[in-house]
């Protein structure tokens, strides 16, 4: 974007009343972004500049108003004088034009918040509508339901947020996530459930009071049941850490009932013992398989497969081990007699120095068959023991995700992960604050503390309308140890969050856009726009820090994984800015602190860039690199791991494993205007071929559940870069 000398200032403090009764200084450059846009309504255009003078016209008949006058202005008396202005010039059209560009405004305003039109909508099968959560099949009934219910829940909740808040959000400056559960309903987001106290102490789901499992294949299919009721009672992701570690001791179970069989039928101890080990093994391998099954048969109430994470790779007992090579294994082997590649569960892998991580740890077999899954189904991602520690203060993986809670520690001292949460999130649109600051730096970062006091009262808002939520609004988070202390019917929810044992997160998009306004698209090397993105970030992270303080939640910086929202920010800036070269005209904004798709570094050369990034953005964060096939190569993949080691903590891995089942191609399909094809044979058709893309940290299947249409063209570019890449 062309970078303009600073605008005019007016020499007079003026504020403006606006709409939701916040007041503001007035500025000139709302004014001629208003009548710019006005004129691409008509055939005879207005040049910016031009632009520019009628908008400094205006300020200086604001200028020379009455100080009584100018002490209760609104943007209605704005529009008069904009008018006024334009009449005097002689401009009638665009006074036309600014006129219907206003009451364009106030009906999208109202249409937002109308039920009926909403619905309309859905019926219409609008794409925005129905596309904006790629792990949701809008063809079955359920999810049409949930979708239907949620255009509901988003008009009510419009309408209960602050008004500030609910304007900024329809304006596309910040938006408020998940709005068709929260706040219409006390809601939290995404969390780790504390599995281990819930297979100890037992619980209840419906009628049924469930005890304590007394093998691997009953603590597998309870795993399912709490997945399913968890996902049903919150809107964000969930994860079973350590898995390998808490479900081993129901596995020794089977092992000593398998040793108590053999000691019956044969005298020797060794054959005793190799009958227990293979039995158990396969009861493992067994348990493994039926839940990979399992979630990814599962519905929940939202009409979608839980979002589940599985974290793994600590364990180092033979039964913990053998869990871990069970996950992969059946993986690798793929689902169905077409054996396709698994969405869920997202497999987080644990890489640790003197473990796992070199030839001579004894694991190293372990993370061969990791860098062996990876390849053949993108999964598992990993994450870096030590850096982990680092970065979040303790070990855990991410909630769903790539949310990390923060460490924290109870009344005894003692390190808790398993049973805490991320009360939400709210984005902050980055790239529009630079195109509105117009190259003024000084003006950018006013504007953005501007921005982060409205997004403070939207996470406030957030996290207090779930302190409203009663224990018995969710028993298994509450009262059946999900989020670990089980609560009585009249306790406050709120002891569960308080003391900063629960997230709430501050996220951002298009970094890169925003430095690009600046500095050019071509910035990743100009040390001067990458210190630019930092004290961005730094900003952010430091506003986080005080808000900690001031409300006892531990407000957290979050790398937001936009799935829809790539398309919405850019969709609705195009409309105020146009298209602006390497910005809007993408299609897309891009994710993260991610380096350009656009571009062809090394994975060494993506590691070193954005690895500065997530000191500052450790409530959610995750790094990918693009890879062309790895089949014959995975060397290469493990020369990455081991690079990202100690650079970052969290690292997904992006490869073609599409599958043709017409002509046997496997590779990368190819993204059309009309979805994915088969590069070989032409094949679109999903019952006979599957299609498999990273979507916003976790795998989609874009043939059978489309995705916004901005992520849609980043994976285009995406592709374009990894054929450059081969």
């Amino acid at each position: 974007m062309q970078v303009h000398k600073e605008e005019k200032m007016t020499q007079k403090t003026i504020f403006i009343q606006k709409r939701d009764g916040r007041k503001q200084d007035f500025d000139v450059q709302k004014i001629t972004q208003a009548l710019s846009q006005a004129t691409q309504q008509l055939d005879q255009k207005y040049s910016l500049e031009e632009a520019r003078e009628m908008a400094f016209e205006v300020e200086s008949k604001v200028d020379n108003l009455t100080e009584e006058v100018r002490g209760s202005l609104t943007t209605t008396n704005i529009d008069e004088v904009v008018l006024e202005v334009l009449e005097q010039k002689d401009y009638p059209f665009l006074a036309e034009a600014y006129i219907h560009r206003r009451e364009e405004k106030a009906k999208g305003r109202k249409d937002r918040r109308d039920v009926n039109v909403m619905i309309q909508q859905l019926l219409q099968q609008d794409k925005t509508i129905v596309n904006e959560n790629a792990n949701k099949d809008s063809n079955v009934f359920n999810t049409q339901r949930d979708l239907t219910a949620g255009i509901v829940g988003k008009a009510i909740g419009l309408k209960l947020l602050p008004t500030h808040v609910a304007n900024a959000h329809e304006k596309g400056e910040i938006h408020y996530h998940d709005l068709d559960y929260t706040p219409y309903s006390p809601m939290s987001n995404c969390c780790l459930i504390d599995f281990q106290s819930m297979f100890e102490e037992g619980f209840q789901i419906g009628n049924a009071e469930v005890e304590s499992p007394r093998s691997i294949q009953t603590a597998a299919a309870q795993t399912a049941q709490i997945i399913a009721n968890v996902a049903s009672s919150q809107y964000g992701g969930c994860s079973f850490d350590r898995i390998d570690e808490i479900l081993a001791p129901y596995a020794e179970i089977n092992y000593e009932k398998h040793l108590k069989t053999a000691q019956e039928w044969l005298e020797d101890k060794e054959k005793q013992q190799a009958f227990a080990y293979e039995k158990t093994k396969k009861d493992i391998y067994d348990a493994m398989q039926s839940l990979e099954y399992e979630i990814n048969t599962l519905y929940t109430s939202q009409g979608q497969t839980p979002f589940t994470t599985i974290g793994f790779g600590l364990g180092t007992n033979w039964i913990e081990r053998e869990i871990q090579k069970a996950i992969f294994k059946i993986r690798i082997e793929g689902l169905g007699k077409e054996k396709r590649t698994a969405i869920f569960p997202k497999l987080i892998f644990t890489l640790k120095d003197g473990l796992n991580l070199k030839p001579a740890d004894p694991n190293y077999d372990i993370k061969q068959l990791a860098i062996e899954c990876s390849i053949k189904r993108m999964y598992p991602d990993i994450i870096s023991y030590d850096k982990i520690v680092e970065l979040t203060g303790s070990f855990k993986a991410p909630m769903g995700c790539r949310s990390f809670l923060q460490g924290w520690k109870n009344d005894a001292g003692e390190d808790v992960t398993a049973g805490r949460m991320n009360l939400g999130v709210v984005t902050l649109n980055i790239p529009r604050i630079a195109m509105e600051a117009e190259g003024n730096k000084t003006r950018f970062f006013e504007m953005l503390e501007e921005r982060l006091f409205i997004l403070k009262d939207a996470l406030l808002f957030k996290a207090r309308r779930v302190m409203e939520a009663v224990p018995e609004n969710a028993p298994i988070l509450y009262q059946y140890g999900a989020f670990g202390d089980r609560l009585e019917s009249k306790d406050d929810v709120s002891k569960l969050f308080l003391n900063r044992r629960a997230t709430v997160s501050l996220g951002y998009i298009g970094l890169y856009e925003a430095a690009t306004v600046f500095y050019g698209p071509e910035w990743e090397d100009n040390q001067a726009a990458k210190d630019f993105t930092i004290e961005i970030l730094s900003l952010l992270k430091q506003n986080a820090d005080e808000w900690s303080d001031a409300y006892d939640l531990h407000f957290s910086v979050y790398s937001t994984p936009s799935e829809s929202l790539t398309d919405r920010f850019c969709k609705i800036d195009t409309e105020k800015f146009g298209l602006v070269s390497d910005i809007t005209d993408k299609g897309y904004y891009t994710n993260s602190f991610h380096y350009d798709v656009r571009k062809n570094p090394t994975p060494f050369e993506k590691l070193d860039f954005e690895k500065d990034y997530a000191p500052l953005t450790s409530g959610g964060f995750i790094h990918y690199c693009e890879y062309p096939k790895l089949s014959s190569n995975p060397k290469a993949l493990e020369a990455v791991w081991d690079y990202a080691y100690d650079k970052i903590g969290y690292l997904g891995t992006n490869t073609p494993i599409d599958q043709c089942f017409e002509c046997h191609f496997e590779g990368e399909f190819l993204p059309t205007a009309e979805g994915f094809k088969c590069p070989q044979c032409g094949n679109t058709n999903p019952e006979t071929c599957d299609v498999v893309k990273r979507t916003c940290g976790y795998l989609g299947n874009p043939q059978k559940r489309p995705m916004a249409e901005g992520r849609h063209k980043e994976i285009k570019a995406r592709v374009k870069h990894m054929k450059g890449a081969e």
